[in-house]
């Protein structure tokens, strides 16, 4: 596996590797890797003969309080996962190569449509922060297919906007959650959990499954949030919010909507975890 920290470098590997006629496959991440960025690098291997991931944590998705000075960076270990899973290329540029004038007047992307709900009334701006970032990454690698965790249901669906909107030749793929053996959401955050918070985190993802049943059983939508807020404040989470929405809009769901997804996130301690499940009703 090669490294490479420079723009010139990734796009002269790109134009070799199209010369040659293969299909470019590309994982952007922030580091810190666990079992749920290689499952996106397994799927990623899955639709292209070369696969390129970037790590980078980029200042403009985080606000003003949150954690951009202690995210976790473990570039070393990140490369030694990367290289024992068959990863063509690592990029993994500094700032200044990013953001060459700095970010205070920078262009930005931002999907209106999907960024200012759910997480987005959380974190200000950090969606425009994320749409920016994957728009510059893909002009500089230029990928045939991008892979992103479905655990991000929001972001995901923020970048497919953009795919869509701005006419970019890249397809967008979902990789499914990866889960530990108690059914937490894998995250670079759960870093943060004390042990006794490892015990009540996977409280999110129990809650979105009741939730989810009672969707089925027909209970009216509004009782369902109510009672999935109490069992996370019982269970010692900090209930951000939990949305009940159309797959597709990312809207309230209504009696029309039949694919639904169930949108959760919760304060607990250090971290703030997010998580989500899916349904399809008949």
């Amino acid at each position: 596996m090669n490294t490479v920290h420079s723009i010139a470098d990734v796009r002269e590997y790109v134009r070799a590797s199209r010369a040659a006629g293969k299909r470019v496959a590309f994982v952007p991440t922030m580091g810190n890797l666990h079992k749920g960025h290689l499952t996106l690098v397994h799927k990623a291997r899955e639709h292209a003969d070369v696969v390129i991931v970037s790590i980078y944590v980029n200042p403009l998705q985080f606000g003003a309080g949150e954690d951009l000075e202690s995210y976790p960076r473990t570039l070393a270990e990140d490369q030694a996962q990367l290289k024992d899973e068959n990863v063509d290329l690592l990029f993994a540029p500094s700032s200044n190569e990013i953001y060459p004038e700095g970010m205070e007047h920078h262009t930005t992307v931002s999907v209106e449509c999907l960024s200012n709900m759910h997480c987005g009334k959380s974190r200000p701006g950090h969606f425009a922060g994320v749409a920016t970032i994957v728009c510059k990454l893909f002009n500089i690698v230029h990928p045939d297919v991008a892979v992103f965790g479905v655990k991000d249901f929001q972001q995901l669906a923020v970048i497919r906007q953009m795919v869509n909107d701005l006419y970019m030749p890249v397809k967008v793929i979902g990789a499914d959650i990866a889960r530990d053996s108690r059914g937490l959401a894998l995250s670079s955050r759960n870093g943060y959990l004390t042990d006794a918070e490892l015990d009540i985190a996977p409280s999110l993802y129990r809650v979105l499954r009741e939730a989810r049943e009672q969707i089925l059983q027909g209970m009216n939508y509004d009782l369902i949030l109510r009672d999935a807020l109490a069992k996370l404040a019982q269970a010692g989470l900090k209930p951000d919010y939990i949305d009940i929405c159309s797959q597709h809009s990312l809207q309230p769901a209504n009696a029309q909507d039949k694919e639904l997804v169930i949108l959760a996130a919760a304060y607990l301690g250090r971290a703030r975890l997010i998580d989500n499940v899916t349904l399809t009703l008949p």
